[in-house]
């Protein structure tokens, strides 16, 4: 099998992985309340993030991630590959990884240290993650 076929093959099975948890996940947020439309974007945006962790090695599966993925993904990969990436929907991605994480926290897949982690992330790093389009000069132009 080559190189490539091999990563392809890791790559559907933890979406495969995945595929269970973002159902349970829209479930959870079904039983909290939230509008049909509000479980589908924070569904939209969990499957960008499951996205992220299988573009390059090393490949994760969701209930891998850590705080560090949560940040590196807000702080350069969003922005630049999600033409739509906005202060506004930076500001959604947190609200959507807060409850994911709580979800996954209270579900046991993930430890109660990586949910804070995740959480402190968010609050601390808020402002670094939409800085780029509040100054016209720190937007870096295309190379």
């Amino acid at each position: 099998m080559s190189e490539a076929e091999t990563y392809d093959t890791r790559v559907q099975a933890i979406r495969a992985y995945n595929r269970p948890l973002l159902e349970d996940f829209g479930t959870w947020l079904d039983h909290k309340g939230f509008s049909e439309q509000t479980v589908m974007n924070h569904l939209g945006n969990i499957y960008l993030f499951a996205s992220y962790l299988v573009y390059d090695e090393p490949l994760k599966k969701l209930d891998e991630a850590t705080e560090s993925d949560v940040y590196w993904f807000l702080a350069d990969w969003f922005p630049r590959k999600a033409l739509w990436a906005s202060v506004r929907s930076v500001q959604v991605y947190c609200a959507s990884f807060k409850k994911f994480f709580q979800w996954m926290g209270e579900t046991r897949r993930v430890s109660s240290k990586t949910v804070a982690e995740v959480i402190s992330t968010l609050k601390e790093e808020r402002t670094s993650f939409w800085h780029r389009w509040r100054s016209p000069a720190a937007v870096t132009p295309c190379q």
